[in-house]
């Protein structure tokens, strides 16, 4: 048996030396490539003046560092409001889908699909004007909490779906009813498997926030925009990078938060579990 023949797998054949050569090749003009673009927007940017020292100068003054704070708070109410009545709102959309009565099965499945289908700018666009006209916050929240909702609700069904048929099989036999296997036995098995990808939601929920920009939502975004306009030279490059390193820090707290909470969950798991006979 040849060698190529020895090292091929199942889905594809080892690469030969001039098919790693040509795959080093790509990468070397691909990262070239890219590089070549960095510099082109960072000498267009240098250009425009926007890397010139005076243009991080508004940043000093309280009144700056106090709206961007204030923009801080807002993107976290909204996160925090929208978040929870997300996860609440899934849970109850995956339940209904996972119903027995058929009726309740399908307007859950209509609403998930629509809520999941719809544009989310458009959705918060929609309900600020038609049905938030002056309160921007409430039409953001409502937006993402239907939009990202309807998310989670696929999410936890998944979850649900995922435990072992034999657990629940065993409850029923055991004479509970199907909201107490639901409840006491399936959700807390597939809490574990969900975690992460409700985790991830959680954090487009909150990058998501910035869409409270284009109904004046004060959100952090937002608060960059004014910032930059009230300025001179209009520093649009400081304040995205102000900004953005906001957002990075806040998604970046929100995934430890998750991995904290998973390892304790796997931490309590362990010492639940009976040591061999």
């Amino acid at each position: 048996m040849s060698t190529r023949t020895a090292t091929a797998t199942v889905l594809y054949d080892t690469p030969g030396p001039k098919a790693r050569f040509r795959y080093r090749l790509f990468g070397v003009l691909a990262l070239l490539g890219i590089a070549g673009l960095f510099w082109y927007a960072g000498a267009k940017l240098a250009g425009a003046g926007q890397f010139d020292a005076e243009l991080w100068e508004p940043f000093q003054y309280k009144a700056v560092q106090e709206r961007i704070f204030e923009g801080m708070l807002s993107t976290l109410k909204a996160f925090g409001i929208a978040g929870v009545a997300s996860i609440v709102l899934g849970g109850l959309l995956a339940v209904g889908r996972l119903s027995d009565h058929r009726p309740v099965r399908t307007v859950c499945t209509a609403v998930v699909e629509f809520f999941r289908a719809m544009p989310l700018l458009i959705m918060i666009f929609a309900l600020y004007h038609a049905v938030f006209p002056s309160q921007p916050m409430w039409a953001l929240v409502l937006g993402l909490t239907l939009y990202n909702g309807s998310v989670q609700a696929e999410v936890i069904r998944t979850g649900i779906l995922a435990v072992p048929r034999g657990q629940g099989e065993a409850a029923y036999a055991l004479g509970l009813r199907k909201t107490q296997t639901m409840g006491t036995v399936l959700v807390p098995q597939a809490v574990k498997a969900m975690l992460p990808a409700i985790i991830g939601q959680l954090v487009v929920t909150l990058k998501d926030t910035s869409l409270g920009f284009v109904i004046t939502y004060p959100e952090l975004l937002y608060a960059g925009k004014l910032i930059a306009s009230n300025s001179t030279g209009y520093p649009y490059i400081p304040v995205v990078i102000v900004v953005g390193t906001l957002y990075i820090g806040l998604c970046l707290a929100l995934t430890a938060l998750a991995k904290w909470l998973e390892a304790r969950g796997r931490r309590g798991a362990n010492r639940r579990t009976p040591a061999a006979a």
